[in-house]
């Protein structure tokens, strides 16, 4: 039997040396003549240990990692071809208490297949959701979806059920499903990791989608930031439909869906859901006023369906284990599992995929292993760019979409990006309030102007300038922002800035120079 080598091939592990790795051990098989086969799999997103390289043994898989080229020919000399012991030694990929501990349930297949090979994809139960939706009426796959409880992953958290019923009820010639994969949020990345590394789950619950609501095309939406993602997902595309699982008949039914990807050129804005539409179109990226909904008129005019790549992703296990085995994971209306990305200052980084419910301390504390630096945690900012400071105090607040709502946070796209006490408060608000004047449309007033004149004001609070008129002239400006702002970009960038403010106000509160100096 010829031995198999599994490298991750996705842009994280390759941004730690994975290639390197990869190199070394082709060129140490070929220096002992040894044949095997390299499998560049996706990264099961125990970053931390990446590369991880793995091998399959006749007692199951076995992981060493960090591995590093210069570990490769010891690898080799302790037999790791059969698993042998080695100071890189993890053991069962499945035992490492980081993986061990979770519900993979979307990301069931990360890491663990071939991300193009569709026959591995089905030997892993891929497929068997499409399967079933195919002998189903379309209303029944959109009651099923809706009763699985499953919601948005990519912000929002509008329930996806409702979107597909009113994209179905909606009369049209044409209709469209839109993958949202412009993933823009710091601290993010199981868009690209799903992607990278499993990227038929994705086409199969956008061919769900399309037969649920009868659309016949849908399209990716992907940043050009992410040139791996893009030419996996183009190459799956391909395979899937030579495979007849997109094209006029699915999977043999009378069901037609295509797709294709198409890249933007990197605006945040475009994660927007109307923006990343005129981007489609050709257009420059700017929001749209609502009504009318994107379900009633959205690409080209036509009604369509637009869902993040999570989202679409967490349909296929949702088709083949029904509504009632999702709905059983978390807790009140935020229902299945969530894709938890622990970044920043932390020790153990990674993708943690677990049913909704866990509290942020213990995310922080316990998967990620407080931070990298030893120092104490002062602030962790859930839901990217836009996302709210949570200080210590509120760590015991649950992993829930109104939970989270109820201290003046969002979950957002679950991204966790972890500071220690040496951060300074006033700098991040400043941040959040250039990086939405950079990033800003210009549509809208409190967004354009807004921003840069927040700016402005946080500048003169660092120079303690007037401070208690700059905190009040800071706070009325946000408040116009988030009740006047045109979309999210705007209406969001409040929540870092007021909860800096709130949560660590000696931040704001500068020692004047003079003191200072004293």
């Amino acid at each position: 039997m010829i031995p198999r080598i599994y490298i991750p091939g996705d842009s994280g592990a390759l941004a730690l040396g994975a290639e390197k790795v990869a190199k070394a051990v082709r060129a140490e098989l070929a220096e002992r003549g040894i044949e095997a086969k390299i499998v560049r799999n996706g990264s099961r997103g125990a970053y931390f240990l990446e590369p991880m390289v793995e091998v399959a043994t006749a007692n199951g898989r076995v992981a060493y990692g960090p591995v590093k080229p210069s570990d490769v020919k010891s690898l080799f000399d302790c037999g790791f071809l059969t698993g042998g012991h080695h100071k890189r030694w993890l053991g069962a990929p499945d035992k490492i208490p980081f993986l061990a501990k979770q519900t993979r349930l979307t990301f069931a297949r990360c890491g663990v297949t071939d991300p193009l090979s569709l026959d591995h994809y089905k030997a892993h139960g891929g497929l068997n959701g499409l399967q079933n939706a195919v002998a189903m009426t379309p209303a029944d796959i959109v009651k099923q979806v809706t009763e699985s409880g499953l919601r948005g992953r990519g912000g929002a958290g509008f329930p996806t059920g409702i979107k597909w019923k009113t994209v179905l009820d909606t009369s049209a010639a044409r209709k469209y499903i839109v993958c949202n994969a412009d993933e823009g949020d710091s601290g993010t990345f199981a868009d690209r990791m799903i992607m990278e590394g499993d990227p038929f789950v994705l086409i199969e619950g956008m061919a769900i989608a399309g037969i649920a609501t009868g659309a016949t095309k849908g399209f990716i939406y992907i940043r050009s930031e992410y040139p791996h993602a893009v030419a996996a997902m183009q190459k799956a595309v391909e395979i899937a439909r030579k495979a007849g699982v997109l094209g006029v008949n699915v999977l043999g039914s009378a069901n037609s869906f295509d797709m294709e990807v198409r890249i933007g050129a990197g605006a945040y804005v475009c994660g927007e859901e109307t923006a990343l539409l005129d981007s489609l179109e050709g257009k420059r990226g700017q929001v749209r006023a609502k009504p009318p909904l994107p379900a009633h008129k959205g690409l080209f005019g036509k009604p369509t369906v637009i869902n993040n790549v999570i989202s679409l992703a967490s349909v296929p296990v949702i088709m083949d284990k029904g509504a009632a085995f999702y709905k059983d994971f978390g807790m009140g209306r935020s229902r299945g599992t969530i894709p938890i990305q622990i970044a920043g200052n932390v020790k153990y980084p990674g993708l943690y995929e677990a049913a909704f419910g866990m509290t942020l301390g213990e995310i922080v504390d316990d998967i990620g292993g407080g931070t990298a630096t030893g120092r104490p945690v002062k602030a962790v900012q859930v839901g990217g760019p836009l996302g709210a400071y949570f200080p210590r105090a509120l760590f015991d607040t649950p992993f829930d979409y109104e939970a989270f709502a109820a201290k003046d946070g969002l979950i957002g796209h679950a991204g966790i990006v972890v500071f220690d006490d040496s951060a300074d408060m006033l700098k991040q608000a400043r941040f959040a309030m250039e990086f939405c004047a950079i990033e800003s449309c210009g549509k809208c007033t409190p967004c354009r102007i807004g921003s840069t004149r927040g700016v402005e004001v946080l500048d003169r609070l660092a120079q303690n300038i007037e401070p208690e008129k700059q905190i009040a002239l800071v706070t009325d400006l946000c408040n116009t922002m988030k009740f006047g702002s045109l979309c999210a970009l705007g209406g969001f960038t409040p929540y870092p800035v007021m909860s800096a403010l709130n949560h660590f106000p000696d931040d704001f509160r500068p020692t004047p120079v003079a003191e200072a100096a004293e």
